[in-house]
């Protein structure tokens, strides 16, 4: 069982959040009705898109090659990295080096990319205050994409979102734990995102019921159902995925979930299995528009995977994984940070080393990954 962690809610504040949880059952945006469900689905996973300017203004050769691929999947998943701006904006919640907005517009670059549902759990979506998570999820419907870990209220935050696909139903269920400022977690009465409250001993177990209780609504509404957590509780090297998180994914699949993705650590982590589904327990960065010095990060921050799965009537029959290189400086230099970050298929050295990274780090997770030249496949238990 994941601990408690210490200074959580009294046992009466507890029973409180179930009860406005339970008794406020809302529609989630984006919810659509079940269709037919086709016995595959095709479902491409990144890693997270911190992106604050529009990329298409300034057109290079890896976009076209990466579209391809992700527009081919019935649908494509990230976390959005950022706070959209809009007339409901407060001040900044943090200092400019790590304060990550960005105007709506950047929505369609990541439309034209091929992303279909975006995360919206994080420890940035707060940081230009409430008025920024509500401009946010107004942006996302408006262009009809579909998101989860974010409300206008717990109940709202906490629901699994839903894409309807012709292969089927696809929802998440998305959390986030650590670095959530005050304020920015959702409550019965106050927009905000899906929190997990949490200490380095592990996530509160009253948090983890609501998220196992929504995963099991999800699997019975939907035909694919993928749980989230976006994580910044980190270890010493956060290459390294906490046990805790491991429990946690684990307890997410036996609540209905066929596959575990996470982000939060700005580079890549191990792959495991548990009970034939994958838990990703760190995919990196798809963009990385960090206004940090590029010192401030090592090689492996500037690479990830794009993994395009295939499922079975809702269970992992496998996938197949392609290396992807992040620019650390801009097309005009270290300081262009309206281009740095951009993705582009790896190379073909590079991309052996990125996959002899996540191999080793599978390997002590108790996972070997099959290896084939410049790409890997995760193989059906």
């Amino acid at each position: 069982m994941l601990p408690i962690s210490p200074g959580m809610l009294p046992a009466h504040g507890r029973l409180r959040r179930r009860l406005l949880l339970g008794a406020a059952s809302l529609p989630f945006a984006g919810a659509l009705p079940v269709g037919a469900s086709a016995a595959r689905f095709s479902l491409a996973l990144l890693g997270q898109c911190l992106i604050s300017h529009d990329l298409r203004a300034r057109p290079w050769p890896g976009f076209e090659p990466l579209a391809r691929r992700l527009r081919a999947n019935d649908a494509c998943f990230s976390d959005l990295e950022v706070a959209l701006r809009g007339p409901r904006a407060g001040a900044p919640t943090r200092a400019p080096a790590t304060l990550h907005t960005a105007a709506p517009v950047v929505l369609d670059c990541l439309r034209d990319f091929g992303l279909s549902f975006l995360a919206t759990s994080n420890n940035h979506a707060f940081d230009i205050g409430t008025g920024g998570i509500l401009d946010t999820i107004d942006a996302l419907r408006a262009r009809g994409l579909a998101y989860a870990g974010s409300g206008r209220s717990l109940a709202e935050a906490s629901a699994p979102g839903f894409q309807q696909t012709p292969s089927g139903r696809l929802a998440v269920v998305a959390a986030a734990s650590g670095m959530i400022r005050d304020g920015g977690a959702a409550t019965g009465t106050r927009a905000g995102v899906h929190e997990l409250r949490a200490s380095r001993a592990g996530l509160d177990q009253d948090d983890v019921g609501h998220m196992l209780d929504s995963l099991r609504r999800a699997a019975r509404e939907a035909d694919l159902v993928i749980a989230y957590l976006h994580n910044h509780l980190w270890e010493t090297d956060i290459s390294m995925t906490p046990e805790w998180q491991r429990e946690f994914a684990r307890r997410c699949i036996d609540a209905g979930a066929g596959a575990f993705v996470a982000h939060g650590a700005p580079l890549l982590q191990g792959i495991e299995f548990h009970r034939g589904a994958p838990l990703f327990h760190g995919l990196g960065s798809f963009i990385f528009q960090t206004r940090k010095a590029a010192a401030d990060y090592g090689e492996r921050n500037w690479e990830s995977l794009v993994v395009e799965c295939r499922f079975e009537r809702g269970r992992f029959a496998g996938a197949l994984l392609t290396p992807v290189a992040l620019a650390p400086a801009g097309i005009d230099g270290p300081e262009d940070y309206a281009t740095r970050g951009r993705p582009s298929p790896a190379t073909a050295a590079g991309a052996r080393s990125t996959l002899g990274n996540v191999a080793a780090l599978s390997q002590r997770l108790g996972y070997r990954l099959r290896l084939d030249g410049e790409r890997a496949t995760l193989d059906a238990a």
